[in-house]
């Protein structure tokens, strides 16, 4: 199983065409870039910086193209400079916002941590989103399967997973319904391209691509 599949509409929203690949598709699964004052490069994950940005989708191949090739001063139409160490800058950023939104679902009551009571969720019908840490046995993953047209998130360490649910590790959670799911399915899409993992194990009865 990939490390991030889903089945939730995430066509909605504005296009963008990708710098490296010249293909056109959801902003959601791209990553924006700015200029900064200092005529460098800054990835910006929120989408929320000041000025004029391009966009690359969110995989690692393709933005070590648009670096290695310098497709973006042609994309920004100037002479731009390239910090050191661009992708996986991008990477860490889309860790630490999907580690945040992570931490958000837990404190808002929408998601939990740990086997029992992702099981319980699961048998309650209350998950929408399965979430494995990608080093957690496989046996021990194979027991859950992904939510009836729901989503599986496998592209986090146990340790990553460990930091939203304020513990130490934590191999097994789950994600209700609304809230932030999307979100989180969105940025864990972006962060799986990034890594180029295949993690996870978890069963996934009812889902579809």
């Amino acid at each position: 199983m990939g490390g991030a599949s889903n089945s939730m509409d995430l066509s909605s929203g504005p296009d963008r065409k990708c710098l490296a690949t010249g293909e056109v598709q959801p902003k959601h699964g791209l990553v924006r870039f700015v200029v900064g004052p200092d005529g460098q490069v800054v990835a910006d994950i929120m989408g929320k910086l000041p000025g004029r940005g391009v966009y690359v989708t969110a995989e690692r191949e393709a933005l070590e193209v648009a670096v290695k090739k310098k497709l973006f001063s042609r994309g920004f139409k100037t002479q731009v400079t390239m910090p050191d160490g661009l992708v996986d800058e991008v990477e860490r950023q889309i860790l630490r916002r999907l580690v945040e939104l992570l931490s958000l679902a837990r404190k808002s009551g929408a998601a939990v941590g740990g086997y029992e009571k992702v099981k319980d969720w699961l048998s309650k019908e209350e998950a929408q989103v399965l979430i494995q840490a990608i080093d957690g046995s496989g046996r021990g993953k194979s027991k859950l399967s992904t939510p009836h047209l729901g989503s599986y998130i496998g592209c986090l360490t146990a340790d990553e997973l460990g930091m939203a649910f304020g513990r130490e590790t934590v191999i097994h959670a789950a994600l209700a319904s609304g809230g932030l799911s999307k979100r989180v399915v969105e940025e864990a899409q972006r962060l799986q391209g990034m890594r180029k993992t295949v993690g996870g194990n978890g069963r996934t009865e009812g889902y579809k691509s």
